[in-house]
């Protein structure tokens, strides 16, 4: 892992231990092995694995930083988290991260509770089921410093699962392609509707990726109305535009 290792410091400024260098790689052969019966990625090169999952999960940290959270108990919860991604790269590299996975599908969510036992990490959960659900459980509701997602879903869609979660003065994050200034355009309404506003576009450019990656990151300045998220699917079929 001395590669990732030398990209995280290029990107992010600071060096994996050996420990993470051994949890990042113990990552990857599960991945690859658990990818030949079960399918979790369509990526299962150990480079692009490096590159696509664990530095663009990491990237997440270029505006989680930028906040300086001191406090210990930062709360993140990662929607749609697949094989894990970002959340168990941010769960390895910082342990003070209590982190929550929602990942509908059974067969992802049981490779999640594998690879966390695996990897013996302590501060992340796991749940199976619709964000559209969770989202409207006083538990998890306005709860969150940050809520997180990869390309799930285009940006509209993503706020609505996004910033029920987060309480006010929290903060989102959509990881994006080279769409995003195009989605934020399509995104007023649904931010002005949902109580969020555009806070930054962070572009990150990834080793040996062409197009670049963006971090697009919205502050909840008010509360989010009680019908949002709506029933699962409805997102998807009616976007807020």
């Amino acid at each position: 892992m001395t590669t990732l290792t030398n990209m995280v410091n290029n990107l992010l400024g600071f060096k994996l231990t050996k420990l993470q260098e051994d949890s990042f790689q113990l990552y990857t052969e599960e991945i690859l092995f658990w990818n030949k019966h079960s399918n979790i990625t369509r990526i299962i090169d150990n480079q692009e694995i490096i590159i696509q999952h664990f530095l663009d999960s990491l990237s997440c940290l270029l505006a989680i930083q930028t906040k300086n959270i001191t406090k210990h108990s930062t709360k993140i919860v990662d929607i749609g988290s697949g094989a894990g991604f970002p959340g168990i790269p941010l769960a390895i590299v910082n342990p003070h991260y209590n982190i929550t996975l929602i990942e509908s599908t059974k067969k992802k969510y049981k490779f999640l509770k594998h690879i966390i036992n695996k990897l013996q990490l302590t501060n992340i959960r796991i749940i199976n089921n619709r964000a559209e659900i969770i989202g409207q459980q006083s538990d998890h509701r306005e709860y969150y410093d940050w809520a997180i997602a990869r390309a799930v879903a285009e940006l509209p869609v993503l706020i609505e699962y996004l910033l029920p979660f987060t309480h006010i003065n929290g903060f989102c994050i959509a990881q994006k392609t080279y769409s995003a200034y195009d989605e934020i355009t399509n995104s007023t309404k649904a931010l002005s509707t949902l109580g969020g506003r555009l806070e930054r576009v962070i572009p990150v450019s990834l080793p040996s990726m062409r197009k670049r990656r963006y971090l697009i990151v919205i502050k909840k300045t008010c509360r989010t109305p009680s019908k949002y998220p709506r029933r699962p699917g409805i997102p998807t079929k009616k976007p807020i535009h």
